[in-house]
């Protein structure tokens, strides 16, 4: 048995069975694959892949179980890896993140600039996607951290730490009506169109329980992924935008006037992830303070010894999370 053939039934296993596309990613032949997948199924005796032809169909029962320990091993060689990387190179190596635009685009660019002052030799790579994928790649490991604020129940197989709330404003053109009211009310939000976030993003559960608390029904007329477009289309006068206050830029968007929309809405968290099993190198840690000035590395290494999600919870609720 070798680690190659482990790591190829489980990058087969990824790729959803496709022998092509897995040999394409490790930039190797599809029939070294294959001819390795043989040689570790009849050294074991058992079949992991079950076949039609020269296709493979599906996972074998004995190969779930087969796939779940090979992931454990690579995990635990990569450990290896990354704890001799931590002594021979501790200012060299990689760090990916999986985020949504809103962070990647207002929250981590300052954190980002310094984090690359510090540490010029360690290579950062950054994701965007919708919380779905973002939690999907966390837990398959393709990044180190997941940063996200909705649908948080999604990335169940991750500690998330929780590191600052923030909440909404309502943005409107100078000549808008509403760019006279001193405070805002749901009722007078409601009457104009609305153009937000699609749902599931950047805190848009928390809009949507607002309205439905108040018996409103809000005219949502568009929605996206990224402020920056919520803000186009209020320039064109599609509707009034709701987005994270942070996405106000006073000198860059000062043709909107941004109203306050606390009052209306409940404030978000975001929070900050990764697997139990990852092995955190120390620029991890300093990237995670960074980026949450409160989650110290005493902070995340007592959360880490935690048993559960339920005692993390817990152990968080005594933070008095900063608001942005």
């Amino acid at each position: 048995m070798k680690l190659k053939q482990l790591r190829y039934i489980w990058e087969v296993a990824r790729h959803d069975l496709n022998v092509s596309a897995t040999a394409q990613s490790l930039f190797t032949s599809q029939p070294g694959i294959s001819k390795q997948i043989r040689q570790l199924e009849d050294e074991l005796g058992v079949r992991i892949f079950a076949r039609s032809g020269k296709h493979l169909t599906r996972v074998t029962p004995v190969g779930e179980k087969i796939l779940a320990l090979a992931g454990e091993i690579l995990a635990k060689v990569r450990e290896i890896k990354q704890i001799a990387e931590e002594h021979s190179a501790p200012e060299r190596g990689s760090l990916s993140i999986a985020t949504t635009h809103t962070q990647a685009r207002y929250a981590l660019p300052p954190v980002i600039r310094r984090f690359i002052e510090r540490y010029p030799k360690v290579a950062l790579h950054m994701h965007q996607g919708t919380p779905m994928q973002i939690s999907e790649l966390a837990a398959r490991g393709d990044v180190d951290f997941a940063i996200a604020t909705e649908a948080l129940e999604l990335f169940s197989d991750l500690l998330m730490m929780p590191c600052y709330r923030w909440n909404r404003c309502v943005l409107v053109p100078r000549d808008h009506p509403l760019a006279q009211v001193s405070r805002l009310t749901l009722e007078e939000v409601a009457r104009h169109p609305i153009v937000t976030y699609v749902f599931g993003f950047t805190g848009r559960s928390r809009l949507d329980e607002a309205f439905r608390a108040a018996k409103l029904t809000p005219r949502v007329v568009f929605t996206a992924v990224d402020a920056d477009v919520i803000k186009t289309y209020v320039r064109l006068g599609l509707g009034i935008g709701i987005v994270a206050h942070m996405a106000y830029d006073p000198e860059e968007d000062r043709d909107l006037v941004a109203l306050d929309a606390r009052h209306l809405f409940a404030p978000s968290v975001t929070s900050i992830g990764f697997r139990r099993d990852t092995f955190l190198r120390g620029y991890m840690y300093d990237f995670i303070e960074g980026f949450a000035p409160h989650l110290t590395r005493e902070v995340v290494e007592e959360a880490c010894a935690l048993p559960n999600r339920e005692a993390v919870e817990k152990f968080f609720a005594r933070f008095e999370l900063p608001e942005r």
